[in-house]
Parts: C-alpha cells; structure tokens; sequence
C-alpha cells in the first residue's frame, strides 16, 4: 500500500529508491525550456526529463535522432537553473554513446559538466552494457531505458507496442536484469504491455517508470506539452490531456491580433 508522500527539499537518485520502498509513485514529465521547467518544478514534479523529444516538440523533427549533444546540452542547461527540488535526468542523443563506449563517457561527462544535469538516461540493454559500466564508474547515475526505444526507430519501423511476443519479453526482462545489477538508479518501461511492465517492475529493486506501461510501475511519465495538451495530432492510448492548450492558446492569438487591429490594443490604461 501506498504511505503518505514524504517532502523532499531536492529529489535524488537515493530519493526515488526511498520511494519505491514506501509505496510512493514517481511523478516524472519532460521539458526543455528555463520557463516550463520553474513551473513544472513549482508543481513539485519529482523528476524532471530533457528528453531527445525536443528534437520533436521543439524542433519539428519527425524522429528523435536529429538531435544534436550541444542541442541536449543547451537545453538541460536551461532546465537546471530552473529547477531547485526535482532529479533532472539528461537524455544522451543518438549517436553519442552507441558505437564506442569511450564516446559514451565522453558525452556524459559533457552533460554533466556543461550543463550541470544530475544524471543522464540511454536507451538499449546489453548491447549498451560497456557504455553505462564506463559512464558509472566515472561517478555519473544513469538510468535505462527499454521497451519501445525511439532512437531505434528505422531498426522497429513501427512505434508499436514492444515485447507482446514471449521471446522479446523475455529479452526485455533480461536487460532490465542487467540494468539494475550494472548499476542504473532507475528504469523507462516505453509502450510494453501492462502486465509485463508490472512483472519487471516487481522483480527489481530500482524504480521503474512507465509510459505506456500500464499502473503496475513505480511511476508514469508523459512529454509535458503532449499532456498539456499543446500537441493535438499525436494521440496515443497512454496519454491523458490534462488541458487543451492548444485551443486556448489559439483563440488567445487570435483575440490578440483582432484586438491589435481594432485598435483596442492597448488601451488608456496599458500605455505611459
């Protein structure tokens, strides 16, 4: 059962095994920018994620893998003078760590020292071993990432559901296995099946946060402007639209640009 949620004045890597042990569900959503992430982390989310999803919410991209290490680098930069009490995880880009673990290394301690983010996330299992193994040893908490990976997207071809066949669950298992005893602080579950995601998440000390992985997690995330309701064309079973702000924000523009052009903006008691 579930026990009182406890304040943290700064969420950690230990805050979330502490968590988990409780009973306490991990609230965890994206940004990419100073302004979202004040009020995200004024909202007393526990973790905060500079996903590669900017290379989608703030670029335009059709994919993830655009993205560059100096983008990611800029952006977790902007999110961390923002954020005085959440875990702000950085993603590593494609291409930054997959072909050589020296590489990987590299690229985390890029983040970490220009952009001052706590931890860094990467999607793979054993394939990516030797680069987490370099990337902890340098003192640096990674946390994995499994299931529908969207670096990986033209190797899928599809962003459906992963690991519905026994074969792939079983590897799914596997590697989050491996995750936890290399070291990773925690875990992304992405689009599996409930009672899959419910089942490793049992089996594993560290966290496991879902996104699309039905409740049997330690925790959910969602793309922050995708709850918000601001993206309107993407429309998957998983997300919940907190808010419409997409239909907000237009009919705002256009009360705007009416009131401009009417010359009723800005009236006597807007102007010196």
């Amino acid at each position: 059962m579930s026990t009182a949620k406890k304040e943290y004045k700064r969420v950690t890597v230990k805050s979330l095994t502490e968590m988990k042990s409780r009973g306490e569900k991990i609230s965890m959503l994206t940004a990419y920018d100073y302004t979202m992430a004040q009020i995200v982390d004024g909202a007393g989310i526990d973790v905060i994620l500079v996903g590669d999803s900017a290379s989608n919410v703030m670029a335009g991209h059709e994919t993830t893998l655009p993205i560059t290490l100096d983008q990611m680098i800029y952006h977790a930069s902007s999110v961390v003078r923002a954020a005085n009490r959440a875990l702000v995880v950085v993603d590593l880009p494609f291409g930054s760590y997959q072909s050589d673990p020296k590489e990987a290394l590299r690229s985390a301690i890029r983040i970490m020292k220009e952009s001052g983010g706590h931890s860094i996330k990467l999607e793979g299992g054993k394939e990516v071993k030797e680069s987490i193994k370099r990337i902890l040893n340098a003192g640096i908490p990674v946390m994995g990432h499994l299931g529908l990976t969207p670096q990986s997207i033209y190797k899928f071809g599809t962003y459906t559901v992963r690991a519905k066949e026994e074969e792939e669950a079983q590897k799914l298992k596997e590697d989050a296995l491996m995750l936890q005893k290399a070291g990773c602080f925690a875990l992304v579950l992405e689009k599996v099946p409930a009672k899959l995601a419910q089942e490793v998440a049992e089996s594993l000390t560290i966290p496991v946060i879902g996104i699309g992985a039905g409740a049997g997690v330690d925790g959910q995330v969602l793309v922050t402007h995708d709850m918000l309701g601001m993206t309107h064309e993407f429309n998957p079973r998983f997300l919940r639209r907190y808010l419409d702000m997409h239909t907000e924000m237009t009919s705002a523009f256009e009360k705007y640009s009416a009131d401009v052009k009417s010359q009723d903006f800005p009236n006597e008691d807007e102007q010196y």
